[in-house]
């Protein structure tokens, strides 16, 4: 079999961008022709391959045994228009409230095909982003975003905030204003005849297929990049074009669904609260009425148990601290649901493989320790970190003290546990005096 030619996939995505970017209006009406052989081993390469299997109970395994067939098959039938496209599979996994959330599992062919197109569609769109923008794109990380923010609050000075949450986004998406969209950039009848299918697919929910007018493609790598489209017309156009001119300073930071907007001026946030979820509604989204907020987040303001002059985002509780030197500062420390939610993990972890060998045991919690660390570990959050490792801890020794008759271990036996099998120290990994 030849070796497919990654650089020749890089090399068209770059032209593409080139000319998206020296053409911003322009409307793109062929771009299937992109898509070759070597265009489809790398939507393979990027294929996530450990997954559920969908509906057609496709494993990755089985797939690749007749690989360079069956993607030059998916391939001609994208292009031909013959490729149907098959309804996502749901599947239910707890949430730390009691409430199940629902997840869509597309079949492993179908994720081949979404990431094919995606490769297509992100060189354009990449493009047109704006700043504010960080979700799912490549090279713009959750930190990104928070590092944005943090120079909004900081050098910025900007003091009121709309720590908004909007109800079910993915599954709001109307489907007719998003065509509008897609409308203004891709008119490639292939393209388009695939996203349309994708659309119009469906979930098999227990058994029973549903198909609505809203909502992006469930569990795919095509639903972040819709959905980014969507709210880039929606709310960062709306803001850049039409609020920042008539206000003073102020940021909007958008992370996928999530996104708050800071203000200097109290007037200016106000307005903008007031018309936020006229904007959204005009497009079918709503804002949840008890998550959305407008925050006083002036630093004179209540004490340090005060409730109102804090918000959350990304995981992180954002209130106001002191340097070392006394000065205020702006803190960030890990949000209490996702705390407990992590908490919650480790020990239900411990207890489901309290029997597996300790080297083993030891392996899994130093890489929890390490994962927290990676995403948590910013400055000023040290304590909330150290206290997560202690509770890992607390959890492995409650759990191995469960395989024996007195139900506890003695801290003596396990601080030797810990020397033979350590788990790592919590640190801060992301200085924000790094240079």
């Amino acid at each position: 079999m030849k070796t497919p030619r990654f650089d020749n996939v890089s090399t068209k995505q770059a032209r593409i961008a080139e000319q998206a970017r020296a053409c911003p209006d322009m409307v793109f009406t062929t771009l299937h022709h992109h898509i070759d052989r070597d265009w489809m081993h790398r939507a393979w390469s990027l294929t996530r391959k450990d997954g559920a299997t969908g509906v057609d109970g496709v494993t990755a395994a089985e797939y690749e045994k007749e690989l360079e067939a069956n993607l030059l098959d998916l391939m001609n039938r994208i292009k031909s228009g013959s490729y149907r496209a098959p309804p996502v599979r749901r599947h239910y996994i707890p949430k730390p409230d009691g409430r199940q959330r629902p997840l869509g599992i597309p079949t492993l062919e179908d994720k081949v095909a979404q990431r094919a197109i995606v490769m297509v569609l992100e060189p354009i769109y990449e493009t047109d982003f704006l700043p504010c923008s960080y979700g799912f794109r490549p090279g713009r990380t959750a930190h990104d975003a928070l590092s944005d923010l943090r120079t909004g609050l900081g050098k910025q000075s900007l003091r009121w905030v709309i720590d908004a949450d909007i109800e079910s986004c993915f599954d709001r998406i109307d489907h007719k204003h998003l065509r509008d969209f897609l409308d203004l950039r891709i008119k490639d009848g292939v393209i388009r005849r695939m996203i349309d299918k994708w659309l119009k697919a469906g979930v098999l929910d227990k058994g029973v297929l549903r198909r609505s007018e809203t909502g992006a493609p469930q569990g795919g790598v095509a639903s972040p990049i819709l959905s980014n489209i969507f709210l880039h017309h929606v709310l960062d156009v709306w803001m850049e074009e039409a609020v920042q001119p008539r206000v003073g300073a102020c940021r909007l930071v958008r992370y996928a669904d999530d996104f708050v907007i800071a203000f200097k001026n109290r007037r200016d946030g106000e307005r903008v609260f007031a018309v936020l979820g006229k904007r959204l509604a005009k497009y079918g989204l709503t804002l949840h009425p008890t998550k959305t907020r407008f925050v006083d987040f002036r630093h004179s303001i209540g004490s340090g148990h005060d409730t109102h002059n804090r918000f959350e985002f990304l995981g992180f509780r954002h209130m106001w601290g002191k340097s070392q030197k006394g000065h205020p500062v702006v803190r960030r420390y890990t949000a209490k649901t996702r705390f407990a939610r992590a908490a919650k993990s480790v020990w239900e972890w411990c207890k489901t493989h309290r029997h597996q060998p300790l080297e083993q045991q030891q392996r899994h919690l130093a890489s929890v320790i390490r994962g927290h660390c990676a995403y948590y570990g910013v400055t000023g959050n040290s304590k909330q970190l150290s206290r997560f490792r202690d509770l890992v801890v607390k959890s492995w020794r409650y759990w191995l003290g469960r395989r024996h008759r007195s139900g506890w271990v003695v801290w003596g036996r396990f601080s030797a546990i810990l020397a033979r099998y350590p788990l790592p120290t919590a640190k801060v990994t992301r200085s924000i005096y790094a240079t």
